[in-house]
């Protein structure tokens, strides 16, 4: 029997797009405009980076592999719009400047990425349009049952799906089916950015407890949960999976209010 071992790109997690069209597209649906300041992390092969070149963005690369960054660079090296940075996206220095994210993540990991991306809302992030394994996006894109990571970042951003991509659509092509995960900065936030950190002790701590929201939030008694549910929209004995982000956010200012 022949036995298929993964190439060192599917170890990692990489699956390069193979399409100029396809890049383009994506491009397109991601609303990139001229001047625009795009990074892209994990430029790989180039595919996407020369179609946000053709859109006319200004584009900063992060790609963690040396070999790759070396072939980007030498590939753009023609272009001042285009800066390549051999590293590490989860220790990036993001813009000091309004940006937007465009990009193939690795599918091995995308949630540390992502985690370091959107672990501020003060980071000036404008959007992000990032291709992750579709199990991946259907876990954060759903409002019930909620996750950590999306409830803290829907406080301030909307996450949405936008496409579904089959493995034939990369080289080498994936063993599941990848997703246009789309996260866009809300004109209302739901709570203050000044208040991230509280909030993400205040998530965590109720998501890790592993009671109902009756019996984990520990600023607020459990008559006071039993009379706000009604209002919110909850079961007192809910799970802190079961509320949406909306909940939370009504949630976390009672408990603010109650310091």
């Amino acid at each position: 029997m022949h036995v298929r071992h993964p190439s060192a790109q599917e170890a990692t997690g990489q699956h390069f797009l193979r399409s100029k069209q396809l890049a383009a597209e994506l491009v397109a649906e991601a609303g990139v405009s001229r001047g625009d300041l795009i990074v892209e992390i994990g430029g790989g092969t180039g595919v996407l980076t020369q179609a946000l070149v053709k859109a006319g963005a200004t584009i900063a690369v992060v790609e963690r592999d040396h070999v790759l960054a070396a072939q980007l660079r030498a590939r753009f090296r023609r272009l001042d719009t285009v800066v390549v940075t051999q590293g590490d996206a989860a220790e990036y220095e993001w813009p000091a400047r309004t940006f937007s994210v465009v990009a193939n993540l690795p599918f091995a990991r995308s949630g540390v990425i992502l985690s370091q991306l959107l672990k501020s809302p003060l980071t000036p992030l404008r959007r992000a349009h990032v291709i992750v394994q579709w199990e991946f996006a259907v876990k954060h894109a759903s409002v019930c049952p909620g996750t950590l990571r999306a409830t803290y970042w829907r406080a301030w951003y909307d996450v949405s799906i936008a496409r579904r991509l089959a493995p034939i659509a990369f080289s080498p092509p994936p063993r599941v089916p990848a997703a246009v995960l789309c996260i866009e900065r809300r004109g209302r936030p739901r709570v203050p950015v000044e208040c991230h950190e509280a909030y993400w002790d205040f998530l965590s701590a109720a998501f890790a407890s592993g009671k109902s929201i009756r019996g984990c939030l520990g600023r607020l008694s459990a008559l006071e949960v039993k009379r706000l549910a009604p209002a919110v929209g909850f079961m007192p004995h809910a799970r802190p999976r079961d509320l949406d982000a909306t909940q939370w956010s009504r949630l976390f200012e009672r408990a603010q209010v109650r310091r």
